[in-house]
């Protein structure tokens, strides 16, 4: 009998030593050799996903994290989501991450050119997991739009590009109103105080600078550009911009022609004094600063440098325009 009393004992305490030598695995031991982004999209099963993350090779032990997954109730529902863990993690931690949705924030970085509303949907698409059809439906809705306070004509005025922290599983109208909420906190009172002291309103600063954003990618003379136009609003003379007729013809023109500048349209700037109804693009923040900062200075004009390296000179009467042009055809043609 005393024999059969420690035989249960030696048993139980062997129990023991298991389930807490478990307990110690499951909950309190790093569960990963290294850190894993795990990604999981709707309607995906649990066993899917388990299968997924142990496939990666990144689990210390296998067993651990199957049993992480059936204490947990992980085995009953995973939410869709994006979700960063560290090697220093435990399997525990992973699996109530997965079963209650704490899900690690991506960046959704919006940079490059963008030229329309539906290029800009493309590229929150290629990024997060709502679908760009839906992003562009959202930039085409009248309602939607309005309740935001802005319209499919000034809807870039309310993007800044920037790379933005959101949740991957955010709808498109979420996504987009967080987007006119930073955009909105960009414009602090110094930068309106700075774009008033220009004549200009906020919307008129966008417009303006995505017309320098399509003039030049050399950084260091945007203010000069930006310059440039403001001397011609203020003197009353048609802005005259080619990217504003690039626009016209859905920047599909390799080169703008004479023909081009006949084009009827608010947004040409060869016809209509001003600056166009709204931005031809999304500019990026490096021109939003140039036209507040604008250099003063009482240039005109302005063509591509004859060097071709991507930079401009700069005229202040038409005579010395007509010179500066006629030497970068020579050169074109030379080329």
């Amino acid at each position: 009998m005393k024999k059969v009393i420690i035989a249960v004992a030696i048993a139980l305490v062997a129990v023991a030593g298991f389930f807490a030598a478990s307990f110690i695995a499951d909950r309190k031991l790093p569960g990963f050799s290294k850190s894993i982004d795990i990604y999981v999209y709707p309607d995906e099963s649990p066993s899917a996903v388990l299968d997924s993350i142990i496939a990666g090779g990144a689990v210390r032990r296998e067993g651990s994290l199957r049993r992480a997954f059936r204490h947990e109730g992980t085995m009953d529902a995973v939410q869709p989501g994006h979700y960063t863990v560290g090697a220093g993690s435990s399997v525990t931690y992973l699996a109530r991450m997965l079963k209650f949705g704490w899900q690690t924030p991506v960046n959704l970085t919006l940079s490059g050119s963008i030229r329309s509303r539906g290029s800009l949907a493309k590229k929150i698409g290629a990024q997060m997991l709502v679908d760009s059809a839906e992003v562009a439906s959202a930039l085409n809705s009248p309602d939607f739009l309005e309740a935001n306070g802005t319209d499919t004509t000034l809807v870039f005025t309310k993007i800044i590009p920037n790379t933005y922290s959101i949740k991957w599983t955010e709808g498109a109208e979420a996504i987009l109103e967080r987007l006119f909420k930073e955009a909105d906190a960009w414009w602090t009172p110094e930068r309106l105080a700075k774009a008033s002291a220009k004549g200009l309103t906020r919307e008129e600063v966008s417009t303006l600078a995505s017309i320098v954003d399509g003039e030049s990618h050399y950084a260091p003379e945007l203010p000069r550009i930006a310059g440039v136009y403001l001397n011609r609003l203020r003197t009353g003379m048609l802005l005259q911009a080619d990217p504003t007729v690039s626009f016209c013809f859905g920047y599909t023109l390799k080169r703008v022609l004479n023909r081009h500048l006949e084009y009827d349209s608010p947004y040409n700037t060869y016809l209509y004094k001003g600056l166009p109804p709204g931005p031809i693009s999304c500019p990026p923040v490096s021109c939003l600063e140039a036209v507040l900062g604008a250099e003063r200075h009482d240039y005109i004009f302005f063509c591509a440098n004859p060097s071709m390296d991507g930079t401009h000179i700069f005229a202040s009467t038409y005579q010395q325009h007509l010179r500066n042009a006629k030497a970068f055809q020579q050169a074109l043609t030379r080329r």
